[in-house]
């Protein structure tokens, strides 16, 4: 399987209704669990998350509300439920959706190994690893509704309205960056160089656009570490929708007489500098104006550093070093990932909300430098300069 290169948005099924708890139903069919679910689930964790403080808490182990956990059951209920199964625990209990998807989700929030999880839930190890793929089938057909690039120009001025009050870049309609997945791969193998990246790592790249609030609205996740960021950019859907005029095409903004900014993103030096994607000034003994430039623009790409460092911190299976990954399946949890990212976003939960913020997403890894420049991108960030310092005469 090759990169994600991109997700249209999926017709959404009739029923999108959160499962109630509250409603009791003994029948085997509807796979509605009594109230007392967590109470029954959490008597079965053993070994040291048993014993760690707020052990007893379902936040504590899940870092998710109930209400979120709800909603993301009854996203996938219908796919997880259709083919039968017989995933029991250790003991021969047949396990619920609700025991499912707990046990999917902490495989991807926690990152520990299938034998930690499955000592954890009692467990096969085979049993979490198929649910946990099972989970993320179910994810893919019925998340995408939630990763979805701005459909209406109300809902794309809302974006820009919020860019702009981070720092007054105006018309600014997304962040741009990119993180690396750490893997362990056998270095006797000849085919993984190309996932050799500068940094002497095994890695797999992920590239995100960002919005204000740090929802993720594109991604493309799959090339190998060793690309440039550059390389990826130009390899994904959005670099090609956006050369085409299909994206970023929305209302222009009248700067000056005669002269108009269209809609654009930020990134940071290691993408080229286009007229729909602005880079900062480089280089030394820059201009008052120039330098002005870049501290809005890095206070204002600041988002999109601080939504990967989100994603990798919330769901640490995509933090660290991954052993030996299935390079082909590797991309698809990663979508997952930012699906799931994106709806603790779209829920408001506030388990999510209490996460410290950080920036640091790639440790370890220094900024790519990329020296192509459109020549009429430079004018572009000069007249822009020139306008968010109040400096552009008309």
């Amino acid at each position: 399987m090759g990169p994600i290169r991109g997700f249209k948005r999926r017709k959404k099924t009739a029923d999108k209704k959160v499962v109630d708890h509250n409603a009791y139903s003994s029948s085997l069919e509807s796979q509605l669990q009594p109230l007392d679910w967590w109470d029954d689930f959490s008597k079965r964790i053993s070994g040291p998350l048993s014993q760690s403080k707020g052990s007893g808490s379902f936040e504590s182990v899940f870092r998710i509300s109930r209400k979120t956990f709800n909603y993301i059951c009854s996203l996938v209920k219908e796919d997880m439920m259709a083919r039968q199964s017989s995933y029991t625990d250790i003991n021969g209990k047949p396990l619920s959706l609700n025991d499912q998807v707990a046990v999917a989700l902490r495989r991807l929030s926690s990152g520990e190994s299938l034998s930690v999880i499955g000592d954890t839930f009692g467990m096969n190890q085979s049993t979490v690893s198929q649910i946990t793929w099972r989970f993320v089938e179910a994810m893919e057909e019925k998340g995408l509704h939630h990763l979805t690039w701005p459909s209406t120009e109300v809902e794309m001025e809302q974006i820009k309205s919020k860019f702009e009050k981070i720092r007054g870049l105006p018309n600014c309609c997304g962040a741009i960056d990119i993180t690396h997945v750490v893997m362990t791969l056998p270095t006797m193998d000849p085919s993984n160089n190309v996932w050799f990246d500068r940094e002497k790592n095994y890695s797999m790249v992920l590239q995100a656009v960002v919005d204000p609030e740090m929802r993720l609205r594109d991604v493309i996740a799959g090339w190998p570490g060793s690309l440039s960021d550059a390389v990826v950019l130009r390899s994904s859907g959005f670099f090609r929708l956006s050369e085409e005029g299909k994206r970023l095409n929305g209302k222009k903004l009248n700067i000056s007489e005669g002269m108009e900014i269209g809609e654009y993103i930020i990134g940071d030096a290691g993408f080229p500098l286009l007229p729909w994607l602005l880079t900062p000034y480089q280089g030394k003994g820059l201009s008052d104006l120039q330098i002005e430039f870049n501290k809005r623009h890095a206070a204002t790409r600041m988002v999109a550093q601080m939504a990967l460092a989100r994603l990798k911190e919330m769901w640490r299976i995509i933090h660290g070093v991954m052993w030996m990954p299935d390079k082909n399946r590797l991309p698809r949890i990663v979508l997952v990932c930012c699906l799931l990212h994106n709806i603790l976003i779209d829920m408001e939960d506030e388990v999510f909300d209490d996460m410290s913020l950080s920036h640091h997403h790639d440790t370890g890894y220094r900024r790519q430098n990329c020296e192509y420049f459109d020549k009429s991108a430079m004018i572009m960030r000069d007249k822009l300069s020139l306008y968010i310092t109040g400096k552009l005469l008309s």
